[in-house]
């Protein structure tokens, strides 16, 4: 029996399963399509490489955003979750500087890490990130080194649960696992170096919500207001009390709407700039309430009122996460489902993060259907950035079947996922 075939068959011991259970959770069918996932990456690596020698398998998340929309980027506040959907490595180091990735459904792509400089072609590319990272890397003294690896990811390109912090993420653990120990870069380490590859290399301008959830694992209140994020795990199983989160696919891309993306921040730090502070987390929420006359003779550009709204959206959203933590502490999931549904609604009506243009209205219809099937039992709202992508439910267990069948009929198959929170960031499953 080879390398590969034995680290397969320790897919199935106790110890395996031990550790496969505690990252996916423990919903029904979870084990057999893992193991199945697992299987499939290490016999693509014998296929493409073939080369066991210190193969490791190394997971990352993505993330769900449940309180605190586009607050990050403006220092403020924001609930959020890594979530049992992930990007899927299996990885072995090499003895040079070159990183191979074949990842399913992409074409496979090659990185010489002796050129280290931001690369105007690969912007949006996973090639970017592995360039941003590992430069980043190096510039704060870790070791980085080439790899070969294939990728598997459950965690849908412009699908809204964060794929690209996801690879950000693994990408830190896979460069930390193989040259640095594996214990070198804490969760903010990583959130931050990935922020920089997402900013600098991508080209995409986000705050560090994404990064941080997925980076830290678990449920958590973050705070942004300092340099060094204020984080605070926050303990809740929805599916104790009923309730199951359930991400609705409506089929709206991200991956062509950057410019959208990056006019909210732009807009609200030009608020923010008005009042002589670089962030809206600086400026007083009654200093703004006064100084809006004045504000929309000085904002000299075609969206000034658009951008009043969105700061308004922001005070009241940071308001919002506070609240939200409050109500979980208090177990209090009625006052928290209100909250939600303000959120969403301020979302839809001030922050304005529905539909980019027209023509394009999938995630308002998503909404629409959300509120029917849910008012008064439940709650629902914009996930993530917006403009695009997804909503996020919070649905009943005894509705739960038709309210999945009701969705897929309208987004079609699969386009619902139901989501467990995932209690650590970065995972390496050593077989």
């Amino acid at each position: 029996m080879n390398k590969y075939a034995q680290m397969i068959s320790q897919l199935k011991t106790p110890e395996v399963i031990k550790q496969l259970t505690y990252i996916y959770g423990q919903r029904e069918g979870m084990l057999v399509s893992q193991t199945a996932r697992y299987t499939r990456m290490l016999k693509r690596h014998e296929e493409i490489f073939n080369n066991s020698e210190n193969l490791l398998m190394i997971s990352a998340p993505g993330r769900t955003e449940i309180g605190g929309n586009h607050t990050d980027h403006n220092r403020g506040k924001v609930l959020a979750a890594a979530v049992n959907l992930d990007t899927l490595a299996a990885v072995t180091p090499r003895n040079d500087s070159i990183v191979n990735i074949h990842s399913e459904g992409y074409a496979p792509m090659c990185v010489d890490l002796n050129e280290l400089d931001a690369v105007e072609a690969e912007k949006g590319t996973t090639a970017a990130l592995v360039r941003g990272v590992a430069s980043k890397l190096k510039e704060e003294g870790y070791a980085i080194g080439g790899f070969d690896a294939v990728m598997t990811s459950t965690v849908r390109g412009g699908s809204g649960l964060s794929s690209s912090a996801a690879v950000e993420v693994l990408l830190c653990a896979i460069f930390d696992e193989l040259y640095n120990g594996g214990n070198a870069l804490d969760a903010k380490q990583r959130a931050r170096i990935s922020q920089y590859a997402e900013n600098v290399y991508f080209g995409k301008p986000c705050g560090m919500l994404d990064q941080m959830a997925s980076s830290l694992g678990g449920l958590a209140y973050m705070d942004f207001k300092e340099d060094d994020p204020q984080l605070q795990a926050v303990s809740y199983d929805f599916a104790a009390k009923g309730y199951a989160l359930v991400v609705v696919n409506t089929g709206g891309s991200h991956d062509d709407l950057t410019d959208d993306y990056a006019a909210v921040p732009a807009e609200m730090r030009a608020v923010a700039n008005f009042f002589g502070e670089s962030s809206l987390r600086r400026v007083l929420p009654e200093n703004f309430m006064k100084g809006i006359p004045q504000l929309r003779k000085a904002l000299d550009f075609p969206h000034a009122d658009r951008a009043i709204l969105r700061a308004a959206h922001y005070f009241a959203e940071n308001r919002r996460v506070t609240e939200q933590v409050d109500a979980l502490k208090n177990d209090d999931l009625q006052a928290f489902f209100q909250l939600i549904i303000a959120s969403g609604r301020s979302s839809y009506c001030y922050l304005q993060n529905i539909f980019a243009r027209s023509e394009r209205q999938e995630l308002s219809l998503g909404l629409m259907l959300g509120e029917q099937k849910l008012s008064g039992i439940g709650a629902w709202r914009v996930h993530g950035g917006g403009f695009a992508g997804t909503t996020l439910n919070f649905v009943p267990l005894k509705n739960l079947d038709s309210f999945v069948s009701e969705m897929e009929a309208v987004f079609g198959e699969r386009s619902c996922n139901i989501i467990d929170i995932r209690p650590v960031g970065p995972a390496c499953v050593k077989l």
